[in-house]
């Protein structure tokens, strides 16, 4: 069926016409990326530059409120629970994003992410003028838990959307837009911006102005078609939507029409969560969704970006532009994010993830080694800072973009939001294990605090080899087929 949904039957024979980006397609792709995935980015690199003022505001605040001097230890635990309660409520979300999903629809939890991260905005704004720390801290964690239900719901929004030919593309549209979150947060944090003592609360709102543009013609925006005809059986409404995604040619129509009524007779049963942990049919895709998810977060880009600065600042580089050069990764960072629509396009996914970690292995490893030796020779630095900037291009390459989209191809409609909110979930909790952990183990092990995130791509990669099926332009019923007997589904 697969060779179908992008095929056009004109007089008994098969002419290939695929289907390129429709209006609604290319409009819901942009603007739910801006509204949503672009906040939550900016959420994760706003509070890092702003600590210090942020601190000094808590000092201050406990003594007038309560007139209590906080010690320098204090105030770095409250600034690390402003920190992690927005890890916390990512993970909370998440675990609520399957049922948002089937709820209120894929288009509604988009809409439901958008209020969470208004309100969490303007918490924001006025915790300072009304000396509320327990206003920043409920802004913090009603915005996690918007970002949770953003990577659990907009993926799977994006490819139930997408034909086939670009499901791969769209679904990169979330991994870019949090890149470009968290340059944006960067550039709002500096001191020649919003980063300043009067000022660090605007930097923290700001964001508000991209969700009102995401939002602003919501009501308009398609529902998954998948959603309407496959959990609430409305087949009309999923044509209408199908009518407008795909301008109205009847022939692709049908064909996704047939596709989803074909399912739907085959598959009668709606999947609750137990059942897909139960299920043993479900448990390789499941494992294969946690462990891209979880191990994104634990082959350490968030920890690459905390210690590079220190890392610049070795090679010889003053403080501000050590400062600059970090913002330079975070911008090599996004760049390389662009790409990622023309190579999930044009490139399968097993060859880009294998090529993605095992070069991300070797570089990691090489900060490891440079970092350990780096006073010995003096251009050992250079040769780190030379590793830490391949090893961001590389990741876009598979690792940073594949995990997030790679659900929504490995399961099937009814199970695909209980998957994707695990894998969201996964990818939160280790997002917070690093966080926590980071710091303390780098000042026990030193440069081998990296090694843990090296051996994670080895690991990636032999999963990746033997366990993954190819992915791309395949049906999703057909790849699930392929992976229905656990780790006995050998993909060699």
């Amino acid at each position: 069926m697969e060779q179908l949904k992008n095929t056009v039957m004109r007089g008994g024979e098969k002419e290939e016409k695929p289907i390129g980006w429709t209006f609604w397609i290319t409009t819901v792709g942009i603007l739910t990326t801006i509204g949503s995935a672009v906040p939550v980015g900016y959420n994760i690199g706003v509070t890092n530059s702003l600590s210090s003022y942020i601190k000094d505001w808590c000092q201050e605040t406990f003594l007038e409120r309560f007139d209590i001097s906080l010690t320098e230890e204090s105030l770095d635990i409250i600034f690390a629970v402003i920190v992690s309660i927005f890890l916390i409520g990512g993970a909370i979300g998440s675990l609520g994003g399957a049922w948002v999903a089937d709820r209120f629809g894929r288009k509604g939890s988009y809409f439901i992410s958008g209020i969470l991260l208004m309100i969490g905005s303007l918490l924001f704004y006025f915790c300072r003028p009304l000396k509320s720390i327990e206003m920043l801290l409920l802004g913090r964690l009603i915005v996690g838990l918007a970002a949770g239900l953003c990577t659990a719901s907009l993926p799977m929004y994006l490819t139930e959307i997408a034909p086939l030919a670009l499901r791969g593309a769209l679904g990169t549209f979330c991994p870019i837009g949090l890149t470009a979150g968290i340059v944006i947060g960067q550039i709002f944090s500096l001191r020649y911006t919003f980063g300043t003592e009067l000022h660090w609360h605007w930097a923290l709102s700001a964001y508000i102005h991209l969700v009102v543009i995401g939002l602003f013609f919501v009501y308009y925006f398609p529902e998954s078609p998948k959603y309407l005809y496959l959990v609430k059986d409305q087949p009309d409404e999923a044509k209408m939507e199908l009518c407008r995604l795909f301008n109205n040619n009847m022939k692709i129509v049908n064909v996704e029409l047939d596709e989803m009524k074909n399912y739907k007779l085959k598959n009668t049963k709606k999947s609750s969560a137990i059942s897909v942990l139960k299920n043993p049919e479900l448990f390789l895709p499941l494992v294969i969704v946690c462990a891209f998810t979880g191990g994104l977060q634990l082959s350490g880009i968030n920890a690459i970006f905390y210690y590079s600065v220190p890392i610049f600042i070795k090679a010889g580089l003053s403080q501000t532009d050590a400062e600059w050069t970090n913002f330079a990764a975070g911008c090599l960072n996004l760049i390389m994010s662009f790409f990622g629509p023309f190579l999930m396009k044009n490139f399968n996914r097993r060859t880009l993830m294998m090529f993605s970690t095992s070069i991300d292995a070797v570089m990691l490893f090489t900060v490891v080694i440079t970092l350990h030796f780096i006073s010995e020779n003096s251009w050992i630095p250079y040769v780190c800072i030379a590793a830490i900037f391949a090893y961001i291009l590389f990741f876009q390459f598979g690792l940073g973009p594949i995990p997030y989209f790679i659900g929504s191809e490995l399961f099937e409609t009814e199970s695909r939001p209980v998957a994707m909110a695990m894998g969201s979930l996964s990818s939160w909790l280790c997002n917070f294990i690093v966080g926590i952990t980071f710091p303390t183990l780098q000042s026990i092990w030193g440069a081998f605090v990296f090694m843990p995130f090296s051996l994670t791509c080895v690991l990636l990669f032999f999963l990746t080899r033997y366990y993954l099926p190819e992915t791309r332009g395949r049906d999703v019923s057909d790849v699930a087929r392929s992976v229905s007997k656990g780790f006995r589904s050998k993909q060699i």
